[in-house]
């Protein structure tokens, strides 16, 4: 027997939380994805209106729970940071993630990336980056009134609203983004070694000023007088 719903009262939509699709297919693309996801969150960690996202489904229209998109990394602007199991538009202000990232694998199809530019391009995107590890391809739009229009991309290139720059260089044998401040993105082992080597130096530091008062107190000089 089929149950109607009393009149006036319609069935909630669910907005899933995932499509059943991985986040990657291979070690390279992951570490990619993280890679911008990461040192993005890092760029923007002091404005708390801006949202970065790894994997997250992004639905555009309210009461359509087909419509949706999960970018490998995308930047909401104007938009607080925290969790949310899915980026719901309407919810958002209507604010459409204003940049978008995706990192291919020898999986990703061209009909598959063909209905991701036209979603991107009909949503509102402002800025599409594609790069492709294996091959070392790099490719960026930027959009023009409604459409998204291809950037001739010959080495280098810089966002107009992160000012990032992506660069193809030889000597690093991949694409290197250069923050505003012109430090490359690194990955999470080397940011970890950075912290790791200024903790060291500031240890050491310590214990060599410790040493020195000692000595100046054995001396009869006042440490603090110095």
């Amino acid at each position: 027997m089929v149950t109607s719903l009393p009149v006036g009262i319609t069935a909630e939509i669910i907005y899933p939380d995932r499509d059943g699709n991985p986040m990657s297919d291979n070690t390279k693309q992951f570490s990619w994805i993280v890679k911008i996801k990461e040192n993005m969150e890092l760029l923007c960690a002091d404005d708390p209106n801006i949202f970065v996202a790894g994997d997250l489904l992004w639905y555009p229209v309210e009461g359509n729970n087909k419509l949706c998109q999960a970018p490998d990394v995308m930047v909401a602007i104007g938009r607080p940071k925290g969790y949310r199991g899915s980026y719901q538009q309407w919810k958002e202000d209507d604010i459409t993630p204003q940049i978008v990232f995706e990192i291919l694998s020898p999986g990703n199809r061209m009909g598959e990336m063909n209905r991701k530019f036209r979603f991107y391009e009909q949503y509102g995107v402002e800025e599409y980056y594609i790069y492709d590890p294996d091959r070392e391809d790099f490719n960026a739009w930027i959009r023009v009134d409604d459409r998204l229009e291809s950037i001739d991309f010959r080495g280098s290139f810089t966002s107009p609203l992160l000012e990032i720059r992506f660069e193809l260089e030889e000597n690093y044998g991949s694409l290197v983004i250069y923050r505003p401040d012109g430090e490359p993105f690194m990955d999470f082992v080397d940011n970890a070694r950075l912290r790791q080597a200024a903790e060291n130096r500031a240890t050491l530091a310590e214990i060599q000023a410790q040493k020195l008062a000692v000595k100046l107190r054995e001396l009869g000089i006042d440490p603090e007088s110095v």
